[in-house]
């Protein structure tokens, strides 16, 4: 009687969040009018995939025939001309899963949460805060870092190596914007100057010489983007470099393309890869950006599971933690379940979306960040239970909870170092001093606000810079209560 009475109080009914298994499924892709007569076989190809992304309002209407009201293409219309800053480029398998277990009403394709980061609209930015007055183009200083055009060295050990600026899919948030895609009437983007071929050879020399680098994470854009015999050139030439024990394949598509990574010769030419990796003792991975639960279909999962078979060390997940998308415990618990149980993809990471033009409504506060990662923790495996990442400029990523001071009525918080970037040297104090990053303006309280109205528009970084001086103070005076 005692072990069942314990048994009726361990019921998970009452606890915040309630595991179920789903399995997963793949929207019908002819409840759309664009697509009422497209086959399975065109679907699962690549190429046709490929040839019928959207890029433009006109192939949108196309797709979706008169199931959206007018309003919705007047309002995407003015984002693309007076907010964005990446050109539309949605792939069919993407577009699928917005709004995927029904035929789409304007309502419903306004709330969904992957049209939220694709196909952002003007109604979804903010009025009074559209932009952080300290967002910047390039917010985590890259190309300040380039030892070769494309190659970033930020960590001691570690490598950014941006083959391409193209992808086959661009999100709305992209960190690289600056570089990655077309001109938008907003960003004139930034070109590479080389040839890719002497801009990869270049990387590959400065590896050679830096026995220090053992960690390459090779991304763009998104290397599905480049022709396979050349992505496996350049991985077989990292592979005979002696220092390099960990590759990094970063690409977006296998959620948003995974047709790609289901074609013959990509996966013979992985397995060639990995064959050779594994003899050798390196370690090859595939990292996605995968941002809802909605977005992992049959497919992704095929895709996953197609490249582990080929005898990678892993397929991981770096998401992006996105206002009105997926901030909320619930949301995270359910997309990193139907990584781990149906595509066999780990969850890594969720980073903080960073400080880009126009991203104001997708950011959230290191506040709630910290909330949410205290929120998810206990209910996946340690393995797979993903950090929730800060990428403070100049230092790189940090768990939300590593923070050395935080003002949380101006939203500065204040992060340290134990490393050098490329750019800096022995006997400055990069070691020794404190970095800056910025929570959204519009999540702070109301006194937090009137300072940066009254310091947006004039003088702010210098402003700023005193601001930040007496805020470090005071956050070091709070912490020093908060101890006794």
């Amino acid at each position: 009687m005692v072990y069942a009475e314990v048994l009726v109080a361990l019921q998970p009914q009452d606890q915040p969040y309630e595991y179920r298994y789903r399995p997963l499924e793949e929207p019908d892709w002819t409840r759309l009018p664009g697509w009422r007569h497209v086959t399975k076989d065109e679907w699962e190809s690549v190429q046709w995939q490929r040839a019928h992304c959207v890029k433009n309002i006109k192939q949108l209407r196309e797709v979706m025939g008169d199931l959206l009201d007018d309003s919705f293409y007047a309002d995407l219309e003015r984002d693309q001309a007076e907010r964005a800053t990446m050109s539309m480029l949605v792939p069919p398998q993407m577009l699928n899963t917005m709004v995927p277990d029904r035929v789409p009403s304007t309502e419903a394709f306004y709330a969904d949460p992957v049209r939220k980061y694709m196909l952002p609209v003007f109604s979804d930015r903010r009025t009074d805060w559209p932009s952080h007055p300290l967002a910047t183009r390039d917010s985590l200083h890259e190309q300040e870092m380039w030892v070769a055009e494309g190659l970033t060295h930020r960590y001691p050990t570690k490598v950014l190596a941006e083959l391409v600026p193209t992808c086959p899919q661009y999100c709305g948030h992209c960190t690289r914007m600056d570089l990655v895609g077309n001109s938008t009437p907003q960003v004139t983007k930034l070109r590479f100057g080389s040839k890719p071929q002497s801009r990869w050879d270049a990387m590959l020399d400065y590896l050679r010489s830096h026995p220090q680098v053992r960690d390459v994470v090779v991304s763009g854009g998104d290397v599905a983007n480049v022709p396979w015999p050349r992505l496996e050139a350049f991985v077989r030439a990292l592979l005979d470099i002696e220092n390099i024990r960990d590759i990094r394949l970063a690409s977006k598509a296998l959620m948003g393309l995974p047709q790609h990574w289901l074609q013959d010769d990509v996966r013979a030419g992985m397995e060639r890869l990995a064959r050779i990796a594994n003899e050798r003792g390196v370690m090859i991975a595939i990292h996605t950006h995968v941002n809802t639960a909605q977005s992992v279909t049959p497919l992704v999962a095929k895709a996953a599971k197609a490249m582990l078979a080929t005898g990678i060390r892993d397929v991981r997940n770096q998401g992006v933690l996105l206002r009105g998308v997926n901030d909320s415990a619930q949301q995270l618990l359910d997309l990193c379940f139907a990584l781990l149980d149906g595509a066999t993809i780990t969850p890594y990471y969720f980073y903080m979306c960073d400080m880009i033009p126009f991203s104001e409504h997708w950011r959230v506060s290191l506040r709630q960040a910290q909330q949410l990662q205290h929120d998810i923790l206990g209910y996946l495996p340690g393995f797979a239970t993903p950090r929730i990442v800060c990428d403070v400029p100049y230092v790189g990523k940090r768990w939300v909870h590593q923070v050395a001071h935080y003002d949380t009525t101006l939203g500065i918080s204040y992060w340290k170092k134990n490393y050098r970037t490329g750019i800096e040297r022995p006997g400055d104090d990069a070691l020794d001093r404190t970095y800056e990053y910025y929570d959204p303006i519009d999540t702070l309280p109301p006194e937090g606000q009137a300072w940066w109205r009254e310091h947006a528009s004039r003088n702010l970084e210098e402003a700023g810079r005193r601001q930040a001086a007496a805020s470090r103070d005071a956050s070091r005076r709070q912490l020093a209560l908060d101890v006794r």
